[in-house]
């Protein structure tokens, strides 16, 4: 009954339109006040320890270095690359915006900054030499995602403050799957353009090959300095954060000077604002979780699915069906800070390994915000390409339908997520 009623509360107040954070907080105050004895003093105290937690700190740190990356010329240097390695295979410049997507993810940790800094560049260029609008549109929103699976993820970190596991394991889980993700949506965008005979670009020189790579060499050094930082335990996840956004504002306002030290306030205060944000929905989700355990909702939920017997197989695929159809109405950040409090018991019970699952949530993620009528990442493409959202959605459908395909692999194979952090010694 009390699972219902809040499931009930919180459904309707997000249906009026209401800011998600906002939703979460008066569902649990309403709760608190009118169907527990909670004493109020607890849940403060609840509501301090649980935003004290050193992994939260990486949040706003990745933000950071992604903005200064974004406004820094980083993206234009790696399409150069990118375009310069594969430019002339079919559908080059296509490809290049997935490679170029995919090496951004890797320094950004943020899937709608990926799309803003790489689809901005290559969109228009992409239409100028030939290719329809909803091509490169579908090639862009969905590569974007790789955002939130390449490490560094701040979906990632989200999961690991929701769930108490290891950032560090989530980070190197998700290389693999985020270099196969890549590799199957560039798969797709080959085809595609193989198929309808878009247009190719002239073989670059290996001297124009190694130009480029060297221009681009600064922004790409960040993968080192964050993924390599962590393994060899130089420092933590958020330390590289840390790390990571000091070295994107060198590289943007010392070596490229692509941004001019005036400029640097307008960032900081753009950065704060929206970790802002993601902090005020983590407080309220803290709070929700706390009353959702207090009721011991998560355990009995846990519970009922393990006496009905479903197995693994069958509790996997009512986790996908469940964060797809969450997809529809929130945005990454709140599915995750919800959702796993409540599945990550049962998967538990269950005998899931926490990264494997955590790769499976963040990969569902993925889809979500490539799809209405809330996908984040066909917003921001609707306002580069000037295209409606039910259009785009039609632009996405093949790539989206990959990325399907893939979910299913990640969910029934839990290799593909746990085999370099375990050969890593991190797990």
């Amino acid at each position: 009954m009390s699972a219902f009623v809040i499931f009930s509360l919180l459904l309707v107040l997000m249906l009026t339109g209401m800011p998600i954070s906002i939703s979460l907080g008066l569902t649990v105050l309403t709760f608190l006040f009118t169907m527990t004895n909670v004493p109020i003093e607890s849940v403060a105290l609840k509501l301090f320890t649980g935003i004290e937690k050193f992994e939260i700190m990486a949040i706003p740190f990745f933000i950071l270095a992604g903005n200064f990356l974004t406004h820094g010329g980083v993206a234009r240097r790696m399409i150069n690359f990118a375009t310069a390695m594969v430019g002339h295979w079919h559908g080059g410049l296509g490809l290049a915006g997935v490679i170029a997507c995919a090496l951004f993810a890797a320094v950004s940790g943020s899937s709608p900054a990926t799309v803003v800094a790489i689809g901005s560049v290559i969109l228009p260029a992409m239409v100028k030499q030939g290719f329809p609008r909803q091509f490169g549109a579908g090639v862009i929103t969905t590569s974007g995602a790789l955002g939130i699976l390449i490490p560094p993820s701040i979906v990632m970190v989200m999961y690991a403050v929701a769930t108490n596991s290891s950032v560090g394991a989530l980070f190197m889980a998700g290389v693999i799957p985020g270099l196969l993700l890549a590799s199957t949506l560039g798969g797709v965008t080959w085809y595609r353009a193989w198929k309808n005979g878009y247009p190719r670009m002239p073989k670059a020189s290996w001297g124009e090959r190694l130009r480029t790579f060297k221009e681009a060499s600064w922004g790409l050094m960040l993968i080192v300095v964050v993924i390599g930082g962590i393994y060899t335990g130089v420092f933590t996840p958020t330390e590289a954060a840390a790390m990571s956004a000091v070295y994107a504002f060198f590289v943007a306002v010392f070596i490229y000077k692509d941004m001019p030290l005036k400029g640097v306030p307008k960032i900081l205060l753009s950065s704060a604002s929206m970790s802002a944000m993601l902090l005020y929905i983590i407080t309220n989700a803290v709070l929700f979780s706390f009353v959702l355990t207090n009721e011991n909702i998560p355990q009995a939920i846990a519970d009922w699915i393990v006496g009905k017997e479903l197995g693994i197989i069958a509790f996997l695929l009512v986790t996908n069906v469940l964060l797809l159809a969450a997809g529809n109405f929130m945005e990454p950040s709140s599915i995750v800070l919800i959702m796993a409090p409540i599945l990550f018991p049962v998967a538990m019970k269950l005998g899931i390994d926490p990264i494997h699952f955590g790769i499976l949530i963040v990969v569902n993620m993925e889809v979500g915000m490539c799809h209405p009528p809330v996908g984040l990442n066909l917003y921001v493409a609707s306002g580069i390409t000037k295209m409606g959202i039910t259009e785009l959605t039609v632009a996405v459908m093949p790539w989206l339908m990959a990325m399907l395909a893939f979910l299913v692999l990640v969910t029934y194979v839990p290799a593909v997520s746990l085999w370099l952090p375990k050969t890593l010694g991190m797990m």
